[in-house]
């Protein structure tokens, strides 16, 4: 039986026409003088502090932390306003999963697994009135890996409920290979959903327990067992 929910963010939760990358842009712009171009670095499944690594690597930035500081200062200003302008959707189905696995008589613990900084990822999802459905979070501010990061929900699940969690008790809900990836990497089981930038065929090259085109119609009892 599933004990632990935990969703991916972006493609999956919600889609937000690329607004944590036009963030990363505008903050180097502003705050470090760099004209970041989009093919430059690839957004999809990665952490940002594992980003934030690369760019300052790129633009020959001290990785220090007072230039983290000047980042996230700015990069919150910037994800805000842009919200408020292109602010996305949440994902077709999305809410009625959520609710479904709420309605279990033995309902799970709902968390959220991402690659976003924890401010970046609340401004997310309360902007989509959707940041109050989950328990907990594990985000890039706990590890730059997100293998690691599945890990740490899983040691921190197991401490909320009082009893160590296995690989068959959680279920991860994600868009992209790293999520595969990092579910395979704790023995969970993955739902993978073509909502984000990659198709059915290139997911499915990654054997999921489940794919689905969009969680329209996915109900948490067929996932429960």
């Amino acid at each position: 039986m599933i004990r632990l929910v935990l969703f991916d963010i972006d493609g999956t939760l919600i889609r937000t026409k690329g607004i944590g990358g036009r963030s990363f842009g505008a903050t180097f712009r502003t705050v470090f003088g760099q004209e970041h171009k989009p093919e430059t670095v690839n957004f999809a499944g990665r952490t940002d502090s594992s980003l934030l690594r690369e760019f300052f690597q790129h633009y020959q930035i001290a990785h220090n932390q007072e230039n983290l500081d000047k980042f996230i200062e700015a990069y919150v200003f910037w994800l805000e306003h842009l919200m408020h302008d292109f602010g996305g959707h949440v994902c077709a189905g999305v809410t009625e999963l959520i609710e479904d696995f709420k309605a279990l008589p033995d309902r799970p613990i709902m968390g959220i697994l991402t690659g976003n900084l924890r401010i970046g990822a609340e401004i997310k999802l309360r902007h989509h009135g959707i940041w109050e459905h989950f328990e907990f979070g594990v985000f890039a501010d706990d590890h730059e890996d997100r293998n690691q990061l599945a890990a740490i929900a899983k040691e921190r699940a197991g401490q909320m409920i009082g009893r160590k969690l296995k690989g068959e008790d959680i279920l991860i809900i994600g868009d992209t290979p790293r999520d595969i990836d990092c579910a395979r990497y704790i023995g969970a089981k993955i739902l993978a959903v073509a909502t984000g930038g990659h198709t059915m065929e290139e997911l499915r090259e990654h054997n999921p327990t489940w794919l689905v085109e969009s969680l329209v119609g996915v109900r948490a009892g067929d996932l429960n067992a």
